[in-house]
């Protein structure tokens, strides 16, 4: 897989050739990526996988009117058709007011922090294997497991370098191991299924993988036989691996490009204390080892730690050049670019921060609740806030779980649920996005 320099060197090379051919400015995002993998099920290897991608993507500017086109094919043949088709199509394309580069000022400029983003050491396939085996055996040992989907573990590396025509050109690498497991319990139309997944920047920071096919297996055990419960408004308690999907929610809701497009819920409501005062969501790009961690944004600028949400208030809204500019805001560092095509938005590592009482205390004056420790169907309306949401879980009984429940339906607005959310003190750092177990008092649960 090519490094940092590299990658760089590519992209100024198309933006070099794309001036040539009438470009008034142009950026270039090269990435490429290299991964192993290796799948065993019920103790036998299953598969075997190592791949590689390389690819560059040209954004050109003519006038306010704008193009992008990618391409995996790094000859100079190939180069110079690519910038000289990019330049034609942007002619042809309307002209776009909010299109354009962030200022010099608050481009990345000094030495690379060290985010610790990549490992040395590298698995060998043979190390995968026992990995996958000890997973899934631990897995299948939990008592009530009947069968196995199996057990997974993969290591791969990835290199991104943004170079733009006004002079900013930098680039980094990471690396990242994961481990996963799925389980079945029962059999024929009781038939149960639930897994463990961890991902780490470094290896050192995984779990045993026992530990993780343990997890897997007790999970799905776990919900064997369930049943359902009334309808009704009730407390709910989320599973921190499903309640991280409600600040996904509100992080979309923030988005910029959202805000300008006035379709969020959000719109309106940034001076509101929408939160209890106590909450506290940070967002951390510069975190070691972090798995969303980053220097600088999509267009080049620094990323910055921040509150999102503080004193119960929003801090505004994550913006790119474009949603700034439509807006009439500063930029946030925000920026994300995908395969291609214009900047998106998006955060960076982002953290409830933790409450002071555990999950046991959290709950403990439930009278009839509903613990959730999984959801299904895109039943989130983030217009209007309006989210209704298959799950399953656990019944909550006089403050302790109790019975297995399923095919129930949670709803609420997602407004009324950051205003009840009460969060416990397990937080722990496994994604990009992370909470601690959730509290949210009157949802409604629709049942038996």
């Amino acid at each position: 897989m090519i490094d940092t320099q590299t990658a760089l060197g590519r992209c100024q090379d198309l933006l070099d050739i794309a001036k040539r051919f009438g470009a008034d400015r142009a950026d270039a995002m090269a990435r490429a990526s290299s991964s192993e993998s290796v799948g065993v099920r019920l103790g036998a290897l299953e598969d075997v996988e190592r791949s590689e991608s390389e690819e560059v993507a040209l954004r050109v500017f003519v006038g306010q009117r704008t193009a992008s086109i990618v391409t995996s094919d790094f000859s100079p043949e190939s180069f110079a058709a690519l910038a000289e088709r990019a330049v034609e199509m942007a002619r042809l394309a309307p002209e776009d007011p909010y299109v354009g580069f962030a200022p010099e000022d608050q481009l990345f400029t000094g030495d690379m922090p060290d985010l610790e983003l990549g490992d040395t050491a590298e698995p060998t396939p043979a190390h995968l294997r026992e990995a996958a085996l000890a997973i899934e055996d631990a897995g299948r040992a939990v008592a009530g497991v009947s069968n196995s989907n199996g057990g997974n573990a993969v290591f791969s590396r990835s290199v991104a370098a943004l170079a733009t025509s006004h002079g900013f050109a930098r680039g980094y690498a990471g690396s990242a191991h994961s481990r996963s497991a799925a389980m079945i319990a029962g059999e024929g139309g009781s038939m149960q299924t639930d897994y463990a997944h961890r991902t780490a920047r470094y290896a050192e920071d995984l779990p045993d993988a026992a530990e993780i096919g343990r997890e897997a297996g007790e999970r799905t055990v776990a919900r064997l036989n369930p049943g359902s419960l009334p309808s009704g408004k009730m407390p709910l308690v989320f599973d921190p691996r499903i309640g991280n999907g409600l600040i996904g929610h509100l992080l979309g809701a923030m988005n910029g490009g959202a805000i300008a497009r006035k379709s969020s819920f959000l719109l309106g409501r940034e001076n509101d204390a929408l939160f209890d005062s106590a909450l506290r969501l940070e967002e951390d790009p510069l975190r070691p080892r972090g798995q969303r961690s980053r220097p600088f944004d999509g267009e080049g600028v620094t990323c910055t730690p921040r509150a999102l949400v503080e004193n119960g208030r929003i801090f505004g809204w994550m913006t790119n050049v474009a949603s700034a500019r439509q807006l009439d805001l500063a930029l946030t560092g925000h920026a994300s670019r995908g395969g291609g095509g214009a900047p998106g938005v998006g955060a960076s590592n982002v953290h409830l921060m933790a409450g002071t009482v555990d999950p046991e205390a959290l709950m403990a004056d439930i009278a009839d609740g509903l613990y959730v420790s999984g959801v299904f169907g895109q039943g989130v309306n983030l217009v209007t806030g309006d989210y209704s949401r298959g799950a399953h879980g656990f019944r909550i009984r006089n403050g302790q779980l109790a019975e297995p429940v399923a095919e129930i339906t949670i709803a609420g607005n997602l407004i009324d649920m950051f205003a009840a959310m009460i969060p416990a003190n397990d937080l722990e750092f496994h994604h990009a996005v992370n909470v601690p177990s959730l509290r949210i008092d009157g949802m409604t649960v629709a049942g038996e």
